[in-house]
């Protein structure tokens, strides 16, 4: 089951939504402030997000800037901001689409529906692959050569996250906004232990020791495949 967030801090609309939507099949989790859905929304756990602009202690656009940085989950943004300057801006943001409020139910739902098919078509899936690893997203399961792993809740964000940004160096302060939705605060020790715990899960399952790599005085990345 599809698991979508919708932010909005009208409650009326967001009850609206979120009924409409689970009639639909999916499954829907709602944040009334742009800070509470920061949270939810970087947990990695949902396969779309409903975004409003007008949010309570963190703006809509200011969070989805963010979360580009570190994640292509869908978002499509609702808001009664209509110009086509505003559109814009936030399609460059890297919104999936954009529904002027009000808004028709149906038509959410086939936007919706929409944003889905094309992410699938573009090779957006539930699934990762990294080597030997494979992640599925829809269910939270991690293989290793076809042998589960099994990781805690915090390990398999870290390493959702690196494998959705295979790229990407991570600092210590990504990863603890990240996973653990806190600023870094120079505890070494937490984050360590887990990415030690990482690691020696993979390798046991069959993953190179490497899989993790660390990349002094920035962070940490997925290390890159070896043939």
């Amino acid at each position: 089951m599809r698991k979508v967030l919708i932010i909005e801090d009208d409650r009326e609309i967001s009850a609206m939504l979120a009924e409409y939507l689970t009639k639909q099949g999916l499954q829907t989790s709602v944040s009334y402030t742009g800070t509470d859905g920061k949270k939810l929304a970087k947990s990695g756990d949902y396969q779309m997000i409903l975004l409003d602009l007008m949010l309570p202690y963190l703006s809509g656009d200011a969070l989805l800037e963010e979360l580009r940085k570190i994640s292509n989950v869908p978002v499509i943004v609702l808001s009664a901001k209509e110009t086509t300057r505003n559109k814009i801006d936030l399609l460059r943001l890297g919104a999936d689409d954009y529904i002027t409020k009000p808004f028709d139910l149906e038509e959410v739902f086939v936007r919706m529906e929409a944003v889905f098919r094309r992410n699938s078509e573009n090779g957006l899936s539930n699934r990762y692959e990294h080597h030997m690893i494979l992640l599925n997203t829809d269910e939270k399961s991690v293989t290793v050569l076809g042998h589960a792993v099994e990781l805690s809740a915090k390990e398999y964000l870290l390493l959702e996250l690196f494998m959705r940004n295979p790229s990407k160096v991570f600092s210590k302060n990504n990863l603890y906004e990240s996973v653990w939705g806190e600023e870094y605060m120079g505890d070494d020790n937490t984050l360590m232990v887990h990415i030690s715990n990482l690691r020696s899960k993979l390798k046991k399952a069959g993953a190179d020791s490497d899989i993790i790599e660390t990349v002094w005085g920035l962070g940490y990345r997925l290390g890159k495949e070896t043939n």
